[in-house]
């Protein structure tokens, strides 16, 4: 059976720790400027590059380093710089869509990634890329007959990449979606002068807008505000329909995301995938699946163009549905490895005993817990509040500087609170 990767994003390296654990086969991440993410996460420095190819080598992961913006003449040196700087630290491969980073990157035999940004819809296109690349991501807009015509025709025509391997087909499962082609926008551009495809999005689709008309200046009516914000793509319930047809790297989107997003997406989808190799893909499995991706960041979910449907799938309130929340209460202090315990000083709220934490760090990830247990000055206590440092048992190993959070679900008083703060 070929083997099937999970693709997930690193905007942190709590995150990256993050995907790790959530069992993916692969993280890609930006650094720089020259990503498709350079505004909207956190990113990586030019000299984290190294650090986070050891991390993946450590675990056994492959690092992909985005290089997918478009490439201005000004900007050729600094491109062939992180080509280079990519080859010395091992990157497992480049992330690209302009023609200079393809060319230079071949030349110094770098692995090469065809970016969204290239829009491959047909074999032709294939055909093209793989001159370049071993793997390339199809554009959004195909449905699944369209995807596995593509993967059949790889088979039937033996179109091979650098490696002579077989081209492997990869597409998005989870995460946000444009009114775009293949997330090549100019909305931002033309208003903000501000590009989408250099990494620099202001997402004014996101926004509510009132339609007047210019004339009488009559406000009409709209049944949805969000009416340029797509809802976030979700694949679940077709996964293994993606798989049949011919699917090997499922990518899931969120550079800009939390730690703990990364986890429980990449875990959900790692938890599917076993279930499609073992035949045990069901409509029970993937109710508990969607429960468990409902939890963290969503605009909500549809499938996508998958199934053949057209936009119209849209946002019904600004920021996330999520149906928990994390909010924050305080930072690890110490941690005592022998004991594993850690020290937590409460900065906010309270923590009783039965409350779900969630505590990230760099090295840590994203790592969550029913609190079992709290002792205040060594003695066992219900509650811990504002001000006091408490003892918690963990089962893994965190780190000094950890941030601790409270998880909530609906109806519970501070999850309102931090939706309004959202």
């Amino acid at each position: 059976m070929q083997t099937i990767e999970i693709m997930s994003p690193a905007g942190s390296f709590d995150s990256l720790m993050a995907a790790i654990q959530g069992g993916a086969g692969s993280v890609y991440f930006g650094a720089g400027q020259l990503n498709m993410r350079a505004r909207s996460s956190s990113n990586f420095s030019k000299d984290d590059i190294r650090q986070i190819t050891q991390i993946c080598c450590e675990h056994n992961v492959k690092s992909y380093l985005t290089l997918n913006t478009i490439i201005y003449d000004e900007e050729l040196p600094l491109m062939r710089e992180m080509v280079e700087l990519a080859k010395e630290s091992g990157i497992s491969a480049i992330i690209a869509s302009d023609l200079s980073v393809l060319e230079h990157a071949r030349k110094l035999g770098v692995e090469i990634h065809i970016s969204t940004q290239c829009n491959i819809t047909n074999i032709e296109a294939v055909r093209f890329y793989a001159r370049y690349a071993d793997v390339m991501v199809l554009a959004r807009e195909l449905n699944i007959d369209q995807v596995g015509a593509i993967t059949r025709a790889i088979r039937e025509q033996n179109i091979t990449g650098p490696s002579g391997q077989l081209v492997q087909i990869e597409v998005f499962v989870h995460g946000a979606l444009c009114m775009a082609v293949s997330g090549k926008c100019y909305i931002s551009l033309d208003n903000f002068n501000s590009s989408a495809n250099r990494g620099a999005c202001m997402q004014p689709c996101r926004r509510a807008y009132q339609v007047k008309d210019a004339n009488n200046q009559i406000e009409l009516e709209i049944d949805n505000k969000y009416i340029m914000s797509p809802k976030d793509l979700m694949t679940l319930p077709i996964l293994d329909r993606l798989l049949d047809a011919g699917v090997t790297v499922l990518k899931i989107e969120g550079r800009g995301r939390s730690a703990e997003y990364v986890k429980t997406v990449t875990q959900t989808y790692h938890k599917a995938v076993e279930a499609w190799k073992n035949k045990q893909y069901s409509l029970e499995n993937v109710e508990n699946w969607t429960n468990e991706v409902n939890k963290v960041y969503n605009r909500g979910f549809w499938g996508g163009y998958y199934l053949g449907e057209k936009t119209g799938e849209w946002t019904e309130r600004y920021g996330s549905q999520a149906i928990q929340k994390k909010v924050y209460v305080g930072k690890v202090v110490n941690f005592f490895s022998k004991l594993n315990v850690a020290e937590i000083k409460i900065e906010t709220h309270s923590l009783s005993i039965g409350d779900n934490i969630l505590i990230i760090g760099p090295t840590t990830g994203a790592y969550e817990a029913e609190v079992s247990e709290i002792r205040v000055d060594l003695k066992p206590v219900e509650k811990t509040v504002k001000g006091e440092f408490c003892s918690l048992p963990v089962s893994n190993t965190i780190r000094r500087g950890d941030k601790v959070y409270l998880l909530v679900d609906r109806g519970h008083p501070l999850f309102q609170a931090q939706s309004e703060k959202s």
